[in-house]
């Protein structure tokens, strides 16, 4: 076993040690590019061998329209900060039903951002204890910090995490660019408001992606 899933094995056990009845609700923040998708799926897989069913969801399921993302303008970077994501529906679909546990319905996916239209996912139901893996930029604001019963900020230097977005979706590695600035001064911006790795459980360095470790 490497490094890197040593971290993870362990961050799993971690997290089983703690899950009580019901829907215990695992967290993974980090800027654009810090590797939160990934990290998400990995830690799913770890967990999987503990027999305990799993939902697995993201902010990127949760959108708003268009209309409403860009209504600032699409190089504001208060625009990315304030109008990226429906919060209310990711409460009101997701959050809050796992929340109350069983017997509640919940969806995992309410809007596809690249379509720009709703696709709300099949409902699914709380049989019982389960453990959330959500994965998604700004989780510790103040509308989401409360409902994580465990979180990890993936952190990452800026210019590692413009590197990977190059690499992903062909986006400018340079920092100074202007289509970055909507993006590199909007996570400023939530950085600064909210702190983060002063509220998560977990930070994890995950600069080097063979080599993470956990910083607090």
């Amino acid at each position: 076993m490497n490094t890197r899933q040593k971290l993870i094995a362990n961050l799993a056990k971690d997290i089983i040690a703690q899950t009580k009845d019901g829907v215990f609700k695992v967290g993974i923040d980090g800027v654009d590019g810090a590797g939160k998708t990934y990290f998400g799926e990995e830690l799913t897989e770890a967990l999987k061998p503990y027999n305990i069913s799993l939902i697995r969801s993201s902010t990127d399921f949760f959108h708003h329209p268009r209309k409403v993302r860009y209504r600032l303008g699409k190089d504001s970077p208060q625009g990315f900060f304030l109008d990226s994501f429906n919060y209310p529906k990711m409460k009101e679909l997701l959050l809050d039903p796992i929340s109350r546990g069983k017997g509640s319905l919940y969806y995992e996916q309410y809007f596809n951002h690249r379509t720009n239209q709703i696709e709300k996912s099949e409902a699914k139901k709380v049989e019982g204890k389960a453990i959330l893996v959500f994965d998604g930029i700004f989780l510790h604001r103040e509308e989401l910090r409360d409902y994580w019963d465990f979180s990890i900020f993936l952190k990452v230097t800026r210019s590692e995490s413009l590197r990977r977005c190059h690499i992903r979706d062909g986006s400018s590695p340079d920092i100074n660019a202007l289509k970055n600035q909507r993006y590199v001064l909007g996570q400023k911006l939530y950085l600064e408001q909210c702190q983060p790795m002063e509220l998560a459980t977990v930070v994890v360095n995950n600069e080097d992606l063979k080599e993470p470790f956990i910083v607090l």
